[in-house]
């Protein structure tokens, strides 16, 4: 599984130019049949008894007597392996034509097999020095993708920023990783949570918090969710790629991998998981109601149902399965979002203003119906994917907590808003288009890819969710409740979510859908500047951190420059004039030294002197 995409990112990487022509094939060939390698992979475990549903497999030593590199697969890494590999290969055809016209497509396919392969090395290692490879291979792979478009200064700077904030993060996960050896003497998952050492509580919720502090790097979690609204600069299918199957979904996967870590009774560490998850959930869907780009809009929502999972995930088994649930079902519908949001985008000349659509359902009729069976799964419509995967978790939450379940219950209704803002705009009432533009439906390539996520958007939820299948399948990895949750749609909470999500949308309606749109965006309340300002999150990282950071590192320059170098210069210059000042001393003249003799005899003699009547 890892090795072919990255086999095929190489070749691509070191063929350079000679293989511009057949490069994309290639680069969807390896994904392809890494999939393909997953889906029998699948097939040979669940074939397995349940008890046996297992398997680790070494490769090499790695660091002698300390890491043995290997893979482990069992039921949780196989679900996040086909994840990648499925909806990535589906991102991978959407690009044929997505990037028909790049020059440089055959390296942009070679990057998307490297960010594939480094997802896969992430889940399917067997340590977490494995993982860490893995996780930051996904952060380079990101930075090249993000800054695809280098060109571009806001996509070199986008790029840079993602590629930063994440190192606060990945700095939180080594330290971690660090922490969790020097407390078992193992870094292997099966290590490390059947090791006999107990240590102490206070340790466990150290180790939680760093983990979870490299979670919130990754997947754009509050406080370390500014990156993502700025990686939009990057191609669509990158959007698609990063939001949906890969890199932000990591986060959720190292919480549930490491739920030993976070799970002691009365844990600091998984209540503090859950409010980051909450926190987020809410920010992004607050982000997400102001924005008129529509990828960055679907940036916000992406922050917000990530959050939903942190959430679910924060509770343990009785979370895990909606959790990695919803991640699944999001993967499809969110990449139909995404992948739908680049063919407006294709039909439009590149413009992602959503005040510049309107009345494109007549005209990108597949685009539409299938845009639009994602938004419905995304907001929680009865039978849909979102609405067995994010009630389930809603439903999980309010039975544990109940602030932060009806939190999340607010959440959904502004889900409801922002989400169907976004479709009144681009689909319905009046077109707004710029006089250039002259939208079309998309090819092949890239519709059938939106039908077959769309598809997915549908029936997926019900599958895992019904007769708790998913739950009973993970439970031997991450463990199973004590009781098995059953689905049920009548319940308070779950007709709350609904009644909600009507609401929003109807307010949506009105707003965006019964009246004309203005093309220039009006001024707003405050509500609405804070909102489009991202919650003025760079502005608080820019006071916090970067302003305190130049002052220091002027101090450090100062101290540098006046005190190290001022010493080492100023030691260096008084011996030099010393030396100088001393050379004078030597004239040469022999009667001057015969003179300085007689000096220094004298001095000599009258010191005796004077010692002696002393």
């Amino acid at each position: 599984m890892i090795a072919l995409p990255l086999l095929g990112a190489a070749i691509l990487l070191l063929g350079g130019r000679r293989t511009d022509r057949w490069g994309h094939l290639l680069g969807v060939a390896m994904s392809l049949a890494s999939f393909a390698v997953a889906v029998v992979t699948f097939f040979e475990l669940i074939g397995l008894p349940e008890g046996e549903r297992r398997r680790a497999v070494g490769l090499f030593e790695f660091i002698p007597n300390l890491v043995d590199m290997g893979l482990l697969i069992d039921p949780l890494s196989i679900s996040f392996a086909l994840l990648i590999t499925g909806v990535g290969s589906l991102i991978h055809i959407y690009s044929i034509g997505y990037m028909s016209h790049d020059p440089d497509r055959r390296r942009f396919f070679s990057y998307l097999n490297l960010f594939v392969a480094a997802m896969l090395l992430l889940v399917l290692s067997h340590n977490y020095v494995g993982l860490y490879i893995g996780w930051e291979g996904v952060g380079l792979a990101s930075y090249l993708l993000i800054g695809f478009w280098q060109y571009k200064p806001s996509a070199a700077t986008a790029a840079q920023k993602a590629f930063v904030v994440n190192r606060v993060g990945d700095f939180g996960l080594a330290i971690g990783i660090f922490t969790i050896w020097t407390t078992f003497g193992s870094v292997t998952f099966q290590g490390v949570f059947e090791s006999a050492v107990k240590p102490e509580q206070g340790v466990l919720t150290a180790i939680g918090l760093l983990l979870l502090l490299g979670a919130c790097g990754k997947s754009a979690q509050v406080p370390l969710q500014s990156w993502l609204l700025d990686a939009m600069e990057g191609p669509t299918p990158v959007s698609a790629l990063i939001h949906a199957a890969t890199m932000v979904t990591a986060g959720v996967y190292l919480v549930v991998r490491s739920g030993a870590m976070f799970f002691p009774e009365g844990s600091t560490a998984a209540l503090v998981a859950a409010i980051v998850g909450t926190v987020t959930l809410l920010a992004g869907a607050i982000i997400g109601m102001a924005k008129d780009d529509i990828k960055k809009g679907l940036a916000g929502s992406t922050m917000s149902q990530i959050g939903y999972m942190m959430l679910g995930a924060a509770f343990g088994p009785a979370g895990y399965a909606f959790a990695i649930g919803h991640l699944i079902t999001h993967g499809f519908f969110k990449a139909n979002l995404f992948l739908g949001a680049g063919s407006v985008m294709h039909a439009m000349n590149d413009e992602v203003n959503m005040r510049r659509y309107g009345a494109l359902r007549k005209v990108l009729p597949v685009t539409f119906y299938t845009f639009f069976i994602g938004y419905l799964a995304i907001i929680g419509f009865p039978l849909l994917s979102g609405y067995f995967t994010k009630d389930g978790i809603i439903e999980t939450v309010i039975h544990h907590n109940q602030v932060l379940g009806w939190l999340a219950v607010l959440g959904a209704g502004l889900t409801g808003f922002y989400m169907s803002r976004m479709v009144f705009m681009t689909f319905f009432g009046e077109k707004r288009w710029a006089d250039d533009a002259h939208p079309h439906e998309s090819p092949a390539v890239m519709t059938i890819p939106l039908i077959l996520l769309s598809i997915g958007s549908i029936f997926l939820g019900g599958y895992l969710i019904l007769g708790n299948t998913f739950m009973k399948f993970i439970g031997p990895a991450v463990g199973t409740p004590d009781e098995l949750p059953a689905f049920h749609w009548n319940t308070v909470p779950g007709l709350a979510t609904l009644a909600l999500v009507a609401v929003g949308a109807i307010i949506a309606w009105l707003r965006y859908g019964r009246v004309p749109v203005p093309v220039t965006a009006p001024r707003g309340s405050f509500l609405t500047t804070f909102a489009r300002r991202d919650l003025y999150g760079d502005a608080l990282n820019e006071s916090l951190f970067m302003r305190p950071g130049q002052w220091l590192t002027r101090i450090a320059v100062f101290f540098d420059n006046r005190g190290v170098d001022g010493l080492v210069n100023g030691l260096a210059a008084g011996i030099g004039g010393t030396s100088g000042r001393l050379r004078r001393v030597q004239t040469g003249f022999a009667r001057s030294y015969a003179l300085s003799i007689l000096f220094g005899a004298a001095v000599v003699a009258g010191a005796l002197l004077l010692v002696g009547n002393l």
